[in-house]
């Protein structure tokens, strides 16, 4: 097996001053690629990239501050990559998480949905231009196995009945069949475009929910889940492996491409929710 090797390439990981993002951002910068790290509060993100940049050896890891919930912050972030850095050969998007009580962000949009589905879709979109000019280069969504059930099209924000796993759950069905619908838009661009389930990680998941249910994603933390080193094995490989050169369209576990729900495969669903993402994000 060929070990990978990112010498010159560039790398962007969101939600990657915590948890899986974190453990991802490293190994990407240990294989020599070039990362910028994707987070929204300064400190900590300052206090990773040295981390990060001690632990592999050199310096080239930057910190690109921005709050993903937001889309003016997105907005801005990807005029900022698209300005300064001449090349985008893999993009991670990784960051999101679980809400509870239902709460909206600046933009008057679901938390949920906004986080985890809407800054993959206006993110990707942003940078994909460049990720083209830089082909062959990688796009590696992070979804869950939790993505079992429907897009609720009728009430996409649950503004009626909210539930946080519901939520969730939709959102991770959104990610993988905007995955799907973007490698069919692809084409023989040279950008192939990936997701994956990480398995039940350890890390901040489940801080933004209930005292109830942070103390049970707690107890997990410490009694089965994945450490994030662990959970991020699936990302690493997907964005640095060159056994899968030119694979495009796959859901992955375990590094391995396995079937995902059956309604992640319905096509006209798909590109309604990409309308759909477009008319919530301004893209046309």
């Amino acid at each position: 097996m060929n070990r990978p090797q990112l010498d010159g390439k560039i790398c962007l990981v969101t939600g990657a001053t915590d948890g899986m993002g974190k453990a991802t951002a490293k190994a990407l910068a240990e294989l020599g690629g070039e990362v910028l790290l994707v987070g929204r509060n300064p400190k900590k993100g300052t206090e990773v990239m040295r981390e990060i940049r001690q632990a592999c050896g050199h310096d080239r890891v930057e910190l690109l501050h921005c709050d993903l919930s937001s889309q003016s912050d997105i907005r801005a972030l990807a005029e900022r990559v698209n300005a300064q850095f001449p090349r985008l050969d893999v993009l991670v998007n990784n960051v999101g998480g679980v809400i509870e009580p239902r709460r909206e962000t600046v933009d008057g949009i679901e938390y949920t949905w906004a986080l985890n589905q809407l800054s993959y879709f206006l993110l990707t979109n942003l940078l994909l231009e460049k990720l083209k000019r830089s082909a062959p280069a990688r796009i590696v969504n992070v979804s869950s196995y939790g993505h079992q059930g429907r897009i609720h099209f009728s009430d996409i924000e649950m503004k009626r009945d909210y539930s946080v796993f519901g939520a969730y759950m939709q959102s991770k069905l959104a990610n993988i069949m905007f995955t799907y619908e973007l490698d069919r838009r692809l084409g023989s661009s040279g950008v192939t475009a990936n997701v994956l389930h990480p398995g039940w990680v350890g890390s901040a998941f489940g801080s933004s929910t209930g005292l109830a249910k942070r103390i049970a994603f707690a107890i997990a933390r410490l009694t089965f889940m994945k450490r994030p080193a662990q959970g991020a094995e699936t990302a690493i490989y997907l964005a640095s492996s060159p056994e899968i050169e030119g694979v495009s369209g796959s859901y992955f576990a375990d590094k391995r491409a396995i079937r995902s729900s059956d309604e992640s495969y319905d096509e006209e669903h798909a590109k309604r929710l990409w309308d759909v993402c477009s008319e919530m994000t301004g893209l046309s």
